[in-house]
């Protein structure tokens, strides 16, 4: 292991080169003076040309960082990421047709990480059947340039599978928190694991360079071995960067890594509005006892409304970064946690999420259409990308989306106890014909998922006659408010109920009291054995 400067580490990425890159949404683990030095060089000597940008994770503060640093013509070729919308200068080439713009499931791009490492064909799952993702539609590819699948469709044992292929990778930019002097790395400060392991694993499998970005060195043998995630002989060289962030937002935060937990009141506070009312709704679907997911955007808001109303030790919260319990953060910091109870590899969070582990899972919606499908990853001429949203919402038991009813502009006026639209947003959310299909709403209810739409003024499920309204606010008018801004009539319940009046009011609604069981926890054999003892 050699350690080296940042933009000796850039003269090590050649033309045409695949960069694997570690690290999570808004600076968690990503190795920023890596990507930065890749920059520099490229404005400096017009080299490396054509590089392949390969992340599981979008990478970036919606702004300049990130793997927005590469969003220069001729230093990109392709990018196969989660989402691309945390780099919107690599957003616009994707949109603009001039690079490759791939963006397929997280998860699925996680997974591989392993199956490259050992040496395996690829990864077939279930995962992405139905969605953009399918070959059938356009195999996750958001620029008309892709020309190669990346994504196959297969029959196994008479049941279809997509095929993911695999990547040669020749650099992976990977970060920790402390290397020692045999290139052993540990990360006790980061606020995520991700993959960093897999990746390292499989960069070596292509026989390409481990390059890791850390905070600091320590002496051989001074890191316990338990600490260790990255073994040194998978480590090439490591660059120190001592200024190395938390995440784009947080220097540091001794929760965000595990080392405190803070008291529920600590917890930031909501204001009361669309945003809120909707977490608040949200909360409402949570059950005692219930393993859930709560996405980015809109619903990272649900984990702080269940610490106001004191329900966050009565549930399971989980991101697909690899936190389980907790509190999931908001803002530039959502993909960490605090309070958790664990902190695991990516990787296996998915297989967790992809084997039906989550009781209910919380995501945003952008379009929403007559038969309960969703779009998220592609609208309004943007390219966004998928994220995690397809291994969550495809597997997990009962699905929650939520939004604001229309966008661009929403006002509204509450506090009440009532809701009154003061300026209706521009653009409406429910569309007869969705630019890219994110979920399948059909595709759920042939797999048994129950399915919730929530809004600030009304309330959805999904039946196989396609979305039923099922409960409006109060203070809202159902045709002026609703129907007039949908592009599409749903059923209306016969039993239309009146939304909760305590998600318009200031104060907690004290609903702690009020959670049903999500049902026995224990194994059936472990019930029996505590009712025999009993």
């Amino acid at each position: 292991m050699q350690v080296i400067s940042a933009d000796q580490a850039a003269q090590l990425v050649h033309d045409g080169d695949t960069i694997l890159i570690g690290g999570s949404g808004s600076g968690h683990a990503i190795p920023e003076s890596l990507i930065e030095a890749v920059e520099r060089r490229f404005l400096a000597s017009a080299q490396p040309r054509g590089i392949t940008s390969l992340h599981p994770v979008g990478l970036g503060d919606r702004d300049q960082r990130g793997v927005a640093h590469f969003g220069h013509p001729g230093l990109l070729k392709r990018i196969v990421c989660g989402t691309v919308v945390d780099a919107p200068s690599v957003a616009a080439m994707a949109a603009r047709d001039e690079i490759e713009a791939y963006t397929l499931p997280q998860g699925a791009l996680s997974q591989l990480m392993r199956e490259i490492a050992g040496g395996r064909p690829g990864l077939m799952t279930h995962v992405g059947l139905h969605t953009f993702v399918d070959p059938r539609i356009s195999g996750g590819k958001q620029s008309a340039k892709c020309q190669e699948d990346l994504v196959e469709l297969v029959e196994f044992r008479g049941q279809e599978w997509l095929f993911y292929k695999p990547f040669h990778i020749d650099v992976a930019f990977l970060r920790g928190t402390t290397a020692d002097e045999d290139g052993n790395i540990s990360m006790e400060d980061e606020a995520i694991f991700g993959e960093m392991l897999s990746m390292a694993q499989a960069t070596r499998r292509c026989g390409g360079v481990v390059i890791v970005q850390v905070k600091r060195l320590a002496q051989r043998g001074a890191l316990p071995g338990k600490t260790v995630k990255i073994p040194g002989m998978l480590v090439d060289a490591v660059v120190v960067e001592p200024k190395q962030w938390q995440t784009y937002q947080t220097d540091h935060d001794p929760a965000f890594a595990g080392q405190m937990r803070i008291p529920l009141g600590s917890f930031p506070q909501l204001p009361l509005d669309e945003r809120k009312i909707v977490a608040r709704r949200c909360a409402l679907e949570l059950r005692d006892g219930a393993v859930c997911n709560v996405g980015s955007g809109i619903c990272t808001g649900i984990g702080i409304v269940a610490a106001e109303e004191k329900l966050l030790d009565r549930i399971i919260l989980t991101n697909e970064q690899g936190l389980t319990g907790g509190a999931p953060a908001n803002g530039l910091d959502a993909g960490a946690a605090r309070n958790y109870w664990a902190m695991i590899d990516q990787p296996y969070q998915f297989d967790f999420y992809d084997g039906g582990g989550l009781d209910i899972a919380f995501l945003s919606a952008v379009e929403v259409d007559a038969r309960g499908s969703v779009n998220i990853s592609r609208f309004a001429g943007r390219v966004v990308g998928i994220g995690g949203f397809v291994n969550i919402s495809q597997n997990a038991k009962k699905m929650v989306f939520g939004g604001t009813f229309t966008a661009g502009g929403l006002k509204i006026q509450t506090g009440d106890g009532t809701l009154k639209i003061l300026n209706e947003g521009k653009h409406s959310k429910f569309v007869n014909e969705l630019e890219q299909t994110s979920y399948s709403g059909p595709y759920g209810l042939q797999r048994g998922q129950v399915m919730v739409l929530v809004t600030e003024r009304a309330v959805f499920h999904n039946t196989a006659d396609g979305l039923e309204l099922v409960e409006i606010a109060p203070g809202i008018d159902l045709q002026r408010d609703i129907l007039d801004q949908m592009a599409f009539r749903p059923r209306i319940a016969t039993n239309l109920h009146t939304m909760d009046e305590r998600l318009f009011r200031a104060a907690p609604m004290d609903i702690a009291g009020e959670m049903l069981p999500q049902g026995p926890r224990h194994h059936p054999r472990v019930a029996a054995l505590a009712g025999a003892r009993a």
